[in-house]
């Protein structure tokens, strides 16, 4: 029998994101899931170190990793339309969540408890998807940087709303991250001294 999990997960390298903005370069949702997860677990890993959490540190990139999957099925919606209302934002929720038991429902049935448990809440992990969601912010704030750095005005509005998002999460690892890591993305490669 054949499952196609896996290979709907490769298909995550065919979702552009920021669809309704013009790109100076585009960026695609396993390149973002990517770069969350490693946010995550430096988030995590900074609230562990620093403020005695007690994060699983792997558990949280995993779930980062997964976080957008359901965009394989559903596409990515841009933000202001997504939390237009909370009719919209509801609905939408429903339809992420039936996409994900879509792709869960992909793998042989031995493995789809496992999967479960990454792409969605699961108790005990609320925390863990805090995390997470703040890694996505500041993802998305990188992009705006990166783009904003490109030349491209298109973003402005979007660095600005993402940067307030940010600073509003009451984590203090996320503070400390955005302290000490964000301003290197605005440095060239030369800067970065490699």
């Amino acid at each position: 029998m054949s499952n196609h999990f896996f290979a709907m997960m490769s298909r995550m390298k065919n979702i552009k994101r920021w669809a309704l903005m013009r790109n100076s370069f585009s960026e695609n949702i396993s390149e973002h899931s990517l770069e969350v997860a490693m946010i995550a677990q430096g988030i995590a890993i900074i609230g562990n170190s620093r403020f005695g959490r007690g994060y699983n540190v792997e558990r949280c990139a995993i779930i980062a990793m997964y976080h957008d999957c359901s965009e394989i099925i559903t596409g990515d919606m841009p933000t202001p339309v997504k939390y237009y209302n909370d009719d919209i934002k509801n609905i939408y929720h429903e339809i992420e969540d039936r996409a994900n038991e879509k792709l869960i429902g992909m793998l042989p049935e031995d493995m789809r408890e496992y999967y479960r448990d990454y792409f969605f809440i699961k108790e005990g992990d609320e925390a863990l998807w805090k995390v997470v969601k703040a890694a996505d912010k500041i993802s998305a704030l990188i992009k705006c940087i990166e783009e904003g750095i490109a030349g491209n005005r298109e973003f402005e509005k979007a660095a600005e709303t993402t940067l307030q998002t940010v600073k509003a999460i009451d984590l203090p690892e996320v503070q400390v991250f955005m302290d000490e890591f964000i301003d290197s993305y605005s440095l060239t490669l030369d800067e970065l001294k490699i």
